[in-house]
């Protein structure tokens, strides 16, 4: 097995954007298990605990996002079975952000609600989050950090949690979520990909984009803790994967965000 994970790692070199990262799933997932990935996301939940993170307590609020989220959840679970989905609603109208821990366990705050004008953003949102945890950027984070060597020695040895021991170590030091350029981009593919099975504008995640570039900002947005590219280069590549892939417009969504937006406390 270890060969195998080894010849995988070689045949990275030369491909394609596309084959590095279904070559790169393939790995992370021989090597770091879902439940080792559950259980760093209840690491991070437990954290997010300890420095008194306000949870909304709005059954209204958290139905409406329940019910955003499992339009979804059916295609990422397609795309990645064996994920425990979860999801928290924030109460911070202040901080525009979504993000999405190992294991499943998604986290909106209520200024991304505020912020969005419809709920195609709101959705191609949750859809990059949800793509992160399919295309195992977090799994992929902890290969690339201690180097395939490693963590494989680690994971294929007696005592495979040490892997977790590694992980639980990069988790406080940021390294886990930190993610790259790419990993961003492979994102928003999913992003995209996601609210136009749902029936939504697969825009959404590009006119998001544009409102936050018509600001002037550089938003920590998306993912707990984050490179990102540009606005613009996101932007271009999400209008140039619509026009591939053939996306269709499609709906904005119903009143129903603005309704909620209306209950949402502490504006």
């Amino acid at each position: 097995m270890r060969l195998t994970i080894l010849a995988l790692a070689l045949a990275v070199v030369g491909c394609t954007s596309v084959q590095r990262s279904q070559t790169e799933q393939i790995v992370a997932a021989s090597l770091i298990s879902d439940k080792q990935e559950m259980d760093l996301g209840f690491q991070v939940h437990e954290e997010l605990k300890s420095k008194n993170t306000k949870f909304l307590d709005n059954p209204e609020i958290g139905i409406y996002v329940e019910g955003l989220v499992n339009k979804i959840i059916p295609q990422a679970k397609a795309d990645r079975p064996g994920v425990n989905w979860q999801y928290f609603v924030i109460d911070d109208a202040k901080t525009v952000n979504a993000f999405v821990t190992p294991g499943g366990r998604i986290y909106v705050y209520t200024g991304l609600l505020l912020a969005a004008e419809n709920e195609a953003e709101v959705i191609g949102v949750l859809g990059h989050e949800l793509g992160h945890v399919v295309a195992r950027h977090s799994a992929r984070q902890i290969v690339a950090a201690k180097g395939l060597e490693t963590v494989a020695q680690m994971a294929l040895g007696k005592d495979a949690s040490d892997v977790a021991e590694v992980a639980a170590g990069l988790l406080g030091k940021g390294a886990i979520m930190a993610y790259g350029r790419d990993m961003e981009l492979e994102a928003d593919t999913y992003g995209a990909k996601y609210s136009n099975t749902a029936g939504y504008d697969a825009r959404g995640l590009a006119t998001f984009f544009e409102k936050l570039k018509a600001k002037g900002e550089v938003p920590e947005l998306l993912t707990f803790m984050s490179t990102h590219p540009s606005n613009n280069e996101r932007i271009s590549k999400l209008t140039a994967l619509i026009a591939e892939k053939g996306y269709t417009a499609k709906e904005l969504g119903g009143p129903g965000l603005k309704a909620i937006q209306a209950k949402i406390p502490n504006k």
